[in-house]
């Protein structure tokens, strides 16, 4: 079985996209979805005053500002209705799958089954609506204590400004679902990487013109290039990176039929909470920092600017709790999705043991040692990761934040995407095996 199986895989290649209809038809839908996404990202909120805009980003775009543009695929820079992205929703998912661990009530729902999850879902939308709602006011509020960027202040501005970048959130919720469901890949995901993407030609143009005045050096520019496919290769390298714990099955009868014993091996990722703690880190100092960046643009020596400066890209106060909460999320993400005396149960109950480690509690503690052993080098390796761009802007003055949480997710969301496309290309493979199988079968009958 195993070798046919990887006989399978070594016969797969992208040539059979072309007899996939239905992966073709995910595929064709995703980008259909991710286009409409791009289009919204021009739509602007009305009553702006789009120069006044354009001088305040311009002064505010070197930090957080800049990278929230980045997130948003430069919806923030044109204020238009996508402005939010999906943060909120990714951040009310993360809040939920934490309570889930915490809150019994929760946690017996997820265990309900596909009715408990769908319970689940709808907390998270209305947790996401509270969170857009919040951050949408703050804009808007920011927005209106600018100076002369909103043309009619007033309450009907916060109002109408509110509804629209919730709406927008809501709508960019509702299309990652379909997303998930219908295309391919996490749909979520999917939206925050073509947001990346879509800005990244630009910051490279920037990047080149630069160089070609003179502001920056060419063997800067190369040294960067160089630097951009080590850290590809290190995060493709981490992201794979496994502690696999050896598990031994004895021998077990069933019926008059004697089962040799097995080995297997239990897997541990080195970075097992992934991306979430640079995004959860990342939305916890972007709302705080924008709304300071707005209304220090209004008062430049009131306290907001002293805070706005402080928390500026590159500053040390600013990597430092940057680097704190990636480091607190990476541990505490890791403790809520992996539950080590759960894994011992479940060995137990399945007759697994890990040599040398009595089953039970022993193994719980054991698999908990190893795990946060490796929690130290995944939170290292984010940490590495998420303040390079902060350095390089700090020191080289780069107009773009290369590497970290941006580079990371579009790494990421790439090898899963990847993956998915090649489980749909194996299933409809074997599939095709399946069928020939048959009809010979039918032949020789």
């Amino acid at each position: 079985m195993a070798s046919a199986a990887e006989q399978l895989a070594a016969n797969l290649n992208f040539g059979a996209l072309a007899k996939a209809d239905e992966l073709k038809k995910r595929i064709w839908f995703t980008l259909g979805a991710l286009l409409i996404y791009r289009l919204g990202t021009y739509i602007p909120i009305p009553g702006i005053n789009i120069d006044a805009l354009a001088e305040i980003f311009k002064q505010q775009q070197g930090g957080v500002l800049g990278l929230f543009n980045m997130f948003s695929g430069g919806a923030v820079g044109r204020l238009a209705i996508f402005a939010l992205n999906i943060m909120p929703y990714i951040s009310a998912s993360i809040i939920i799958q934490l309570l889930t661990s915490v809150v019994p009530s929760l946690e017996a729902l997820k265990k309900e089954g596909e009715s408990g999850r769908k319970i689940i879902n709808q907390y998270t939308r209305y947790l996401t609506v509270v969170l857009a709602t919040f951050q949408a006011y703050g804009i808007a509020a920011g927005l209106q204590s600018s100076g002369n960027v909103v043309t009619e202040p007033g309450p009907f501005f916060l109002l109408s400004t509110t509804i629209t970048l919730v709406g927008g959130t809501m709508f960019l919720m509702w299309l990652g679902e379909q997303i998930t469901q219908r295309g391919i890949g996490n749909g979520s995901s999917l939206i925050i990487f073509a947001g990346i993407v879509a800005e990244l030609p630009s910051a490279l143009a920037g990047t080149l013109e630069l160089g070609r005045q003179g502001a920056i050096s060419a063997a800067l520019i190369i040294g960067i290039t160089i630097m951009i496919v080590a850290v590809i290769a290190f995060i493709v390298f981490m992201e794979r990176a496994q502690r696999r714990l050896l598990i031994n099955y004895p021998k077990r009868q069933v019926g008059n039929r004697v089962y040799e014993g097995q080995t297997s091996f239990l897997p541990l990722k080195l970075n097992t909470s992934g991306v979430i703690p640079p995004i959860f880190a990342s939305s916890l100092l972007l709302l705080p920092t924008t709304i300071a960046g707005f209304s220090a643009a209004n008062d430049p020596t009131g306290w907001l600017a002293t805070v706005s400066a402080y928390l500026a890209h590159g500053r040390p106060l600013f990597m430092f709790l940057y680097a704190a909460l990636i480091i607190f999320f990476a541990f505490f993400y890791t403790a809520i999705v992996f539950n080590p005396t759960e894994t011992a149960d479940n060995l137990k109950k399945h007759g697994g043991f890990i040599p040398g480690i009595r089953p039970g509690e022993r193994t719980a503690q054991y698999i908990d040692k190893v795990l946060s052993r490796i929690t130290v080098l995944g939170a290292a390796y984010l940490v590495i990761i998420c303040l390079l761009p902060e350095v390089l802007v700090s020191q080289a003055s780069l107009p773009f934040y290369f590497g970290g949480t941006s580079l990371l997710i579009v790494v990421s969301v790439t090898m899963d995407t990847v993956a998915q496309v090649h489980g749909h290309l194996l299933a409809h493979q074997y599939e095709g095996l399946v069928k020939k199988a048959k009809l010979r079968g039918g032949k020789r009958k």
